[in-house]
């Protein structure tokens, strides 16, 4: 019997199985003695961090990746003891975090290494960090012409180590791309650079989840894998090279049924009236607040017993309603209370997928699966 959360009837499942298949599917791809870095930042986009992050353990994950100090503290208490990388310069306020908890952070101005130093020896540590080249995607990092000025002004101070320098591809999908290629032998000249000028530039990583599937040559030391590992393609091009297993369901229980007279409205503006009689109206407790947007009012379906049926009347907040219609051609029992309805995921030959619900917003996998993680209660199984 599925484990239903106890406070609401609406939930996350994740299958640990998939996630441990998609990670071991990756480490096949990489070269002898080349690492990988499991990213689960975004709570594991919305998969849980910690739960995720034990099992990726066991798989083989050599390195963790997050985006903020509070996701990399979150994994220490939870019991992670492999080396936690933070993509991002956090500010000078985190640095007593970073060293609590031996976190190694992104570094790109010479201000927080040297805060970062300071603070290392005052504790009698030396801190690690990463260093971020900035390739062509224009977000963060030091230039790449500059690097090796960079190295020299901060890489006197003893508190410091390198233990990585990396870059991040705006354009993985598109391997043979100008613009791919132009990142790539920008990073390759900096890392030369710095190794000309005697800096060790301990491991170099740059290939994202697309990059290890499509360009496997330029991994590295090290590479990065995220959205992969979760079961969702990082673009058209992978899915066609590498077979993944979707970790996330997104799953209900329907709160109330009624037959509304023909005519009457349903929902927040009445954006759907009931055409007939025959038309059976059942609530189920997600809405936008748990990541089901607004905007796929009254053009998404769901799955009930294998059969896709439309949601119905604008999504609320908590809440939202969809319509199982009798017909003399096509008679089907009438839903009841607690029934489970899929919103994500497969239900007997039928499956919703995170990348429909993609499509139908207008925006991507990586989106979707985030949000619905933010409040939902997860379910392991």
């Amino acid at each position: 019997m599925p484990r239903y959360p106890e406070t609401r009837w609406a939930w996350v499942e994740v299958d640990q199985a998939a996630l441990r298949r998609n990670v071991r599917a990756f480490k096949q791809l990489l070269r002898p003695r080349q690492k990988m870095c499991c990213v689960v930042k975004a709570d594991a986009y919305g998969h849980g961090a910690a739960a995720c992050a034990q099992v990726m353990v066991r798989a083989g994950a050599d390195m963790f990746a997050v985006a903020t100090v509070e996701e990399g503290v979150h994994l220490r208490q939870a019991g992670i003891t492999l080396p936690i990388l933070v993509l991002s310069e956090p500010p000078v306020t985190a640095i007593n975090a970073l060293l609590q908890f031996q976190l190694m952070p992104s570094v790109y101005t010479v201000e927080f290494a040297l805060a970062l130093g300071e603070s290392a020896v005052a504790h009698g540590m030396v801190a690690k960090y990463h260093m971020a080249i900035e390739t062509g995607m224009n977000r963060i990092g030091v230039r790449s012409t500059d690097v090796v000025e960079f190295r020299r002004s901060i890489d006197f101070h003893r508190g410091l180590v390198c233990d990585g320098v990396f870059t991040h591809f705006a354009t993985a999908d598109d391997p043979d791309g100008w613009d791919f290629q132009l990142q790539v032998k920008r990073f390759e000249e900096a890392v030369a650079a710095m190794r000309d000028a005697g800096f060790d530039c301990g491991t170099v990583h740059c290939n994202n989840t697309p990059a290890t599937v499509l360009s496997p040559a330029t991994g590295c030391d090290m590479v990065r894998v995220g959205i992969g590992l979760y079961g969702l393609q990082a673009c058209e091009r992978t899915r066609a090279r590498m077979t993944l297993e979707p970790v996330m369901s997104v799953r209900a229980r329907i709160t109330r049924t009624i037959r509304p007279a023909m005519g009457e409205g349903v929902g927040y503006g009445f954006t759907y009236r009931v055409p007939r009689a025959a038309v059976q109206i059942c609530t189920i407790p997600v809405g936008y607040a748990d990541g089901l947007s607004r905007t796929l009012s009254n053009r998404m379906e769901v799955l009930l017993r294998g059969m896709r049926l439309p949601q119905v009347g604008n999504i609320c907040m908590d809440q939202c309603m969809f319509a199982l219609t009798q017909t003399s051609r096509h008679p089907v029992p009438e839903a009841e209370d607690g029934e489970v309805v899929t919103i994500i995921g497969r239900d007997g030959d039928a499956e919703i997928t995170l990348d429909e619900m993609a499509k139908l917003r207008g925006t991507i996998n990586y989106e979707v699966a985030c949000g619905f993680g933010m409040r939902l209660e997860k379910v392991y199984v």
